[in-house]
């Protein structure tokens, strides 16, 4: 499709703006040997096309297949041509739903979900099934890829997460309260097992809110692309299904965070997006802090990894989802909308919004948990997946073993891990030493003389402890002082994937 569109359209698509990408395809209305463009123009951006140019796009179901499957309906002739017989392979055909390739690194899908509001060129229907978006695709790339039994899609829209579980898991459950949502996600999961010959693992679809469908099972992996979206619980407001889980404020992921522990085997991990809202006065590490404790105090307690990825004032939140659904900025329905949410954050004193990734895993022993309330707003790995998997099993381990365990491990600076020196013009020493993670989280640690001096030798042969009594012996320092305030960085960096 990007090949096709060119870099001009293709980019304007993704900014919502589909008129290069109308013009790119424009032939393709009256063409039948153009079958991509016919099918960017039907499913992707909403255009009739003739009858007989979707003929000619697919060869093996063809008009008549695609219409029994429900994908399009057909219209009446198009002006200018002849009625009669002769013109039924010019009556124009138009789509039902969006319909576009998707996949991962040994996938190829197909995956229908509604039209978009590019596509409509209006507001959506209050049951909209989202297709595949930036929320989607993040999660994707962050989950965990681990070989498991069972595995849990919560909220699982048009079954894209659901694709992707079916490479590595035995079983799969995915649930949504959308019943129409479900009727997707089963259509995209018996198009990919018809496509794979009936290779995907079993799987079975729940109706029903957040945990209830799934309250006496347990799961190695649960995963979830939840309707997060912070909504005023305003009559005069459109909800829809896909991003408003009927309840106010955040309380929908807060939630999840206190209930999935309840669902997760010993050792299973859960995945999920989400918002939180940000009081005046705190911070989001002090709201994750009083869930944290809530959660461990009502419920099993989890391991909790949070990387917040955005952090947004009220109005810019207002503006971002009064915006989406296909109000347009200036409208008196648009202002309508803004105002709301404008008030309904004044009312509980919410200064920020923070929107990130969610882990939280359940101990498989009898052993404190550990907390991680990171932040990265920059570039991060593609896919995010094995980072996040190496960071569980690192912080995993340093849970279970001391400060003295550190220090007799020969660590190795990940290859990744690059160095860089800034000092003055003719400084004889740099008054600035950064060491940069390629990978992973992006991490950039300011690292003092001692710090710089072990990175320097950490080449997995000598343990930590052996290395930094050379180098406190060199410098003059003394090495018991060295050890112990190098340890909590080591430790840091061992988390984050730069020492392994």
């Amino acid at each position: 499709m990007a090949e096709r569109l060119g870099p001009v359209a293709s980019a304007a698509l993704h900014r919502e703006q589909p008129l290069p990408a109308l013009l790119a395809t424009e032939r393709s209305a009256s063409s039948g040997d153009d079958p991509c463009g016919v099918l960017v123009r039907l499913f992707t951006l909403g255009r009739p096309v003739p009858a007989s140019a979707l003929a000619g796009a697919l060869p093996s179901l063809g008009v008549d297949g695609a219409v029994a499957l429900g994908l399009v309906r057909l219209g009446g002739a198009r002006a200018g041509f002849a009625s009669g017989p002769a013109a039924a392979s010019e009556r124009e055909v138009t789509a039902t739903c969006d319909l576009r390739p998707y996949g991962d690194d040994a996938h190829d899908w197909w995956v229908a979900s509604d039209l978009s509001e590019l596509a409509v060129g209006g507001p959506l229907r209050p049951d909209h099934v989202l297709g595949i978006g930036g929320a989607s695709t993040t999660l994707a790339s962050w989950t965990v890829r681990r070989p498991v039994d069972r595995a849990l899609d919560l909220g699982t829209g048009c079954g894209v997460q659901a694709l992707h579980l079916t490479g590595h898991v035995g079983a799969v459950v995915a649930t949504d309260i959308s019943e129409r949502a479900l009727a997707y996600a089963a259509f995209n999961l018996a198009l990919a097992a018809s496509e794979r010959a009936g290779a995907v693992p079993p799987l079975e679809l729940l109706a029903g809110d957040l945990l209830d469908p799934v309250a006496a099972q347990r799961f190695s992996l649960v995963v979830s692309n939840p309707p997060f979206v912070i909504t005023p619980r305003d009559e005069s407001l459109p909800l829809y299904e896909y991003r408003d889980g009927g309840r106010a404020g955040d309380a929908l992921v807060r939630s999840l965070v206190r209930q999935v522990g309840a669902v997760l085997e010993p050792g299973g991990i859960a995945q999920f997006l989400g918002n939180w809202e940000v009081p005046a006065g705190r911070t989001w590490r002090d709201v994750w802090d009083d869930w944290l404790e809530e959660q461990a105090r009502d419920g099993v307690a989890l391991d909790a990894w949070v990387v917040q990825r955005e952090s947004q004032d009220p109005a810019e939140y207002a503006e971002l989802w009064a915006r989406d659904g296909g109000a347009q900025p200036g409208s008196e329905t648009h202002s309508q909308m803004y105002a709301a949410w404008l008030r309904d954050f004044a009312s509980r004193d919410v200064e920020r919004v923070g929107f990130g990734v969610v882990t939280l895993q359940r101990p498989a022993t009898d052993r404190p948990t550990w907390r991680s309330l990171d932040e990265a707003h920059g570039p991060v790995a593609a896919p995010m997946g094995p980072a996040v998997d190496a960071g569980l099993r690192a912080r995993t381990w340093l849970a279970e073993h001391s400060d003295d365990d550190v220090l007799d491990v020969a660590w190795s600076c990940a290859p990744d891990v690059t160095e860089e020196r800034h000092g003055r013009p003719g400084a004889e020493d740099p008054s600035v030493i950064l060491v940069r993670q390629g990978g992973g989280l992006g991490r950039v640690v300011r690292a003092g003389t001692v710090l710089a001096a072990y990175l320097g030798v950490a080449e997995g042969e000598l343990t930590a402890r052996a290395a930094l009594d050379a180098i406190a012996a060199v410098l003059g320092l003394d090495p018991e002082r060295v050890r112990g305030e190098t340890v909590p960085q080591l430790r840091e960096l061992v988390a984050d994937g730069l020492l392994v």
